[in-house]
């Protein structure tokens, strides 16, 4: 199973979140399990190539 890191919080009402990898792209929960299905769906269509400018983060070796 491969796995990526997710970063979220929750506000008043909703579980808020994004993928560390794709930081442009947030989406929301009801609940924690609800907004993990919602990064589920959202790393699907990020990757899939079907997506025109995708915008990624990742680390940049400097030395």
């Amino acid at each position: 199973m491969a796995t990526t890191k997710m970063i979220y919080w929750r506000n008043e009402e909703w579980w808020l979140g994004y993928l560390e990898e794709f930081p442009d792209y947030w989406t929301q929960g009801e609940t924690f399990e609800d907004l993990q299905e919602h990064l589920r769906g959202l790393y699907k269509d990020l990757t899939s190539g079907e997506l025109p400018g995708v915008r990624r983060a990742t680390e940049l070796s400097v030395v």
